[in-house]
């Protein structure tokens, strides 16, 4: 009888180490598993911490002109035409003038807000004098101010400050 119980014990005894060995196993494999997924997510986080989402990323790119835009320009027309000096000597100034940006949305907000710009512009160009004027240094003092007029009005209205980069004038007559 006691033959007929050692033999249990063997298969007990040899089933315990076969169920420990799987359970080592499937542990390791679990383990494995985790790993695996883990470094998986961690590598998605990694590569798409730079990206936007796409609405968030073509609302961007439209907010913003790209950095190499081309340069458009406004023609205030007709040319200003203003009279300065005293009563003595009056005298006559006409300036074409044309505004820089890369934004064509820009263009169009000059467009909608060229009364005011002129209103300003003719403010400046007639307190003008024919002295600065006949200078080099006084030409590009004029259209340094007409550039700060012209962001003016368009700060005032919502743009940025560089919305306009500059203005040029395309003729300048004195008489």
């Amino acid at each position: 009888m006691s033959d007929k119980k050692a033999p249990e014990k063997d298969k007990a005894a040899e089933a315990e180490p076969a169920a420990g060995g799987s359970k080592k196993k499937l542990m390791l494999i679990v383990i494995i598993a985790v790993v695996l997924v883990g470094g998986g997510v961690g590598a998605w986080l990694f590569l798409s911490s730079g990206r936007q989402p796409e609405g968030e990323k073509h609302a961007a790119e439209a907010a913003k002109p790209p950095e190499h835009a081309v340069a458009q320009y406004y023609k205030f027309d007709p040319a200003f035409v203003v009279n300065f000096g005293g009563p003595e000597n009056s005298r006559f100034l006409q300036i074409q003038v044309q505004a820089l940006t890369r934004d064509p949305k820009v263009l169009e907000e000059i467009k909608l807000n060229e009364p005011a710009i002129r209103n300003d512009l003719l403010l400046l160009f007639s307190s003008q004098t024919y002295d600065e004027l006949m200078t080099a240094e006084g030409k590009e003092k004029l259209r340094k101010a007409t550039t700060e007029a012209v962001r003016k009005v368009m700060v005032r209205e919502g743009a940025k400050p560089e919305a306009v980069e500059d203005v040029f004038f395309t003729s300048f007559v004195i008489q």
